[in-house]
C-alpha cells in the first residue's frame, strides 16, 4: 500500500505541473463563475482546460459518486447483489437537515440495493447513502474509512471523506482532479452511467419519495430538473453524471457531452446561484455550457501522422535484392487540437526493432514504432510496418547459417574432436593397409618358396626314380630290322 501511495503522489505531482496553467493551448481562456474547473478529452484522457484543479474544496453531493462506486464494486465481486433486501438502520437520517436532499427513507424501511443506488444517484438522497454504507461495511464510519482507502488507491492525494453523502463537515474535501479519477473509475460500470442518465425514476416502494417519480437534478439533460424552472439549461449531446450543492461547496456539476467525434467531460466546482430580474441562474450549468461550447467551437481532430508518410529506411538482413525497405505508420495518428494549433513543429521519435530485421518478412510486419510529441507533450505512439513482403536470399542465408553455426564454441569443439578422430581413423586405416600389403607380400613370397620347394622335391623324386629303374638287355634284330624282345 505504501509503494502504491508513493507512486500515486509522484503521478499527481506530475499532473499538477500540467494543471498549473489555465490551459495548455494558445486559446483565450473562457470566462467562468466557478472557482475550479477541469475539461477532459475522454478519448485520450488529455486535459483541454484546467483551473485550480488541485485546489481542495467541499465536494457536496459529488461525494456520492464514491459511495455508489464502492457499492457497484461489491456487486461485481459477488459480496452483495442488487436484489438484496436492505433494512434502513436507525441512524440513517443522522445529520440530515430539513432542507437536505432526501428520498423520504425512514429507519426500518426495507428496499433493494438497486433502489437505494437509484435514490442516491438520481434523487441525491443523503439517507440512501448512509443505508448503503452501513449495509456494505457494518457501519457508516467503517464505510467512510473504505471510501478514503479507495480514494488513495485511485491516486487521490487531495481527498478526504468524513461522510457518505457530502453534507458539510470539517475535513471533508476533494479536488476537481481527484473527482475526475473517481468518476472515470465509476464510469467503467454500465449501471453507473445508466443511473446517471436516468431522467425520471419511479420508486419500487411506496415508502420512497411517497411513491412519486424522482426527477434527475442535472438540468443539462432533464427538462424536469428543479434548476430548469426559470430557464432551460438543456444541452444537446449532454449526459450524466452528478450535481452537487451546499452553501460551503457552492453549485457543482460533473457531466459529459458529445458532438460529432468529440467526447468531453467537464467538472465545475464552487459556482454561484443568482436571482436576477426574477430569474434564477445557476452558474454550474451555464459554466459547463460555456466550457462545452469552448471545446466544440475551437477543437477538432487533426492528423499528426498519415499512413502514407515514410518514416524510416532500414536494411533487412538475408533479403533478396539488397534488402533496403521503408517503414510506414500502421495507422494514422490523430489528436484533438485547437483549429489554429501548428502541428508542423512536431517531434517524431522513431524506434526500430533491429532484432526483427531479418528476411523473410510478410507485408505488414511490425518493425518499429514512432512516438509523436507536440510542445514536449506525448501525443501517442504508432507501430511502423513494411508495405511489401521481403523475400529471403537463399545463398546468403546458407552462408549466414554456416557462419552462425561455425561461430558457436561447442560446434568448433565438436569439429576439432571430429577432425582428431578423422585423423586417427585415417592413420589407423593407412597403417592397416600398409601392414596388410606387407602381410600379402610375405604370403606371396612364402607361397613362391613353397612351390619352389615342391618343384625341387618333384625333380629330385623323378631323378631318384630314374636311377633306380633296371637296364633292359640289348634287343635282338630280326630280319626286318625290328628288335624282338
Amino acid at each position: 500500500m505504501k509503494k502504491f501511495r508513493f507512486f500515486s503522489i509522484v503521478l499527481c505531482i506530475a499532473m499538477f505541473c500540467t494543471l498549473l496553467s489555465p490551459t495548455a493551448f494558445a486559446l483565450s481562456a473562457p470566462e467562468l463563475d466557478g472557482q475550479a474547473a477541469l475539461v477532459v478529452d475522454l478519448d485520450s484522457g488529455r486535459f483541454l482546460y484546467a483551473m485550480n484543479a488541485e485546489q481542495q474544496r467541499a465536494p457536496a453531493s459529488l461525494t456520492k459518486i464514491m459511495t455508489v462506486l464502492l457499492a457497484l464494486e461489491a456487486v461485481d465481486r459477488g459480496d452483495v447483489s442488487l436484489t438484496d433486501v436492505v433494512t434502513a438502520q436507525q441512524d440513517c437520517r443522522e445529520g440530515l437537515g430539513e432542507d437536505s436532499s432526501s428520498a423520504g427513507i425512514i429507519p426500518g424501511v426495507q428496499l433493494s440495493l438497486r433502489e437505494l443506488l437509484y435514490c442516491a444517484m438520481v434523487g441525491s438522497a443523503n439517507e440512501a447513502c448512509n443505508v448503503i454504507g452501513s449495509y456494505l461495511s457494518g457501519s457508516v464510519s467503517a464505510f467512510v474509512d473504505r471510501m478514503n482507502q479507495r480514494a488513495s488507491q485511485l491516486g487521490c492525494v487531495n481527498t478526504h471523506f468524513v461522510n457518505t453523502n457530502g453534507l458539510p463537515a470539517e475535513d471533508h474535501y476533494s479536488t476537481a482532479y481527484d473527482l475526475y479519477l473517481i468518476t472515470m473509475e465509476a464510469m467503467k460500470h454500465p449501471l453507473f452511467m445508466e443511473m446517471a442518465n436516468t431522467l425520471d425514476y419511479q420508486p419500487e416502494s411506496r415508502y420512497v419519495n411517497d411513491g412519486k417519480v424522482i426527477h434527475n437534478s442535472n438540468a443539462l439533460i432533464s427538462q424536469y430538473s428543479d434548476y430548469n424552472v426559470y430557464q432551460s439549461y438543456l444541452y444537446e449531446g449532454a449526459s450524466g453524471i452528478k450535481t452537487g450543492y451546499t452553501r460551503a461547496a457552492g453549485y457543482c456539476l460533473i457531466s459529459t457531452a458529445e458532438r460529432g467525434n468529440v467526447h468531453a467531460m467537464v467538472i465545475i466546482m464552487g459556482c454561484n446561484g443568482y436571482y436576477n430580474a426574477g430569474i434564477e441562474e445557476f452558474r454550474n450549468f451555464s459554466d459547463s455550457i460555456t466550457l462545452y461550447d469552448w471545446v466544440f467551437d475551437n477543437f477538432s481532430y487533426r492528423e499528426l501522422l498519415s499512413v502514407t508518410e515514410p518514416m524510416e529506411q532500414v536494411q533487412v538482413k538475408l533479403a533478396d535484392g539488397g534488402g533496403e525497405i521503408t517503414l510506414y505508420p500502421q495507422q494514422a495518428l490523430t489528436a484533438l487540437l485547437p483549429a489554429d494549433f501548428d502541428t508542423e513543429n512536431r517531434d517524431v521519435q522513431v524506434t526500430v526493432y533491429e532484432e526483427k530485421l531479418t528476411a523473410p518478412l510478410e507485408a505488414g510486419t511490425v518493425l518499429g514504432e514512432a512516438k509523436i510529441f507536440l510542445n514536449g507533450d506525448d501525443y501517442g505512439t504508432v507501430r511502423l510496418v513494411n508495405r511489401a513482403a521481403v523475400e529471403l536470399a537463399k545463398g546468403e542465408f546458407m552462408r549466414q547459417r554456416v557462419k552462425t553455426v561455425l561461430s558457436n564454441g561447442w560446434v568448433i569443439t565438436l569439429l576439432v574432436i571430429i577432425g582428431i578422430l578423422a585423423i586417427a581413423y585415417i592413420a589407423l586405416v593407412t597403417r592397416y593397409r600398409r601392414l596388410r600389403r606387407k602381410h600379402l607380400r610375405e604370403r606371396k613370397l612364402a607361397e613362391q618358396r613353397r612351390r619352389q620347394r615342391l618343384a625341387e622335391q618333384q625333380r629330385a623324386a623323378q631323378e631318384q626314380a630314374a636311377q633306380e629303374q633296371p637296364q633292359d638287355p640289348e634287343p635282338k634284330k630280326s630280319d626286318d630290322g625290328w628288335s624282338e624282345l
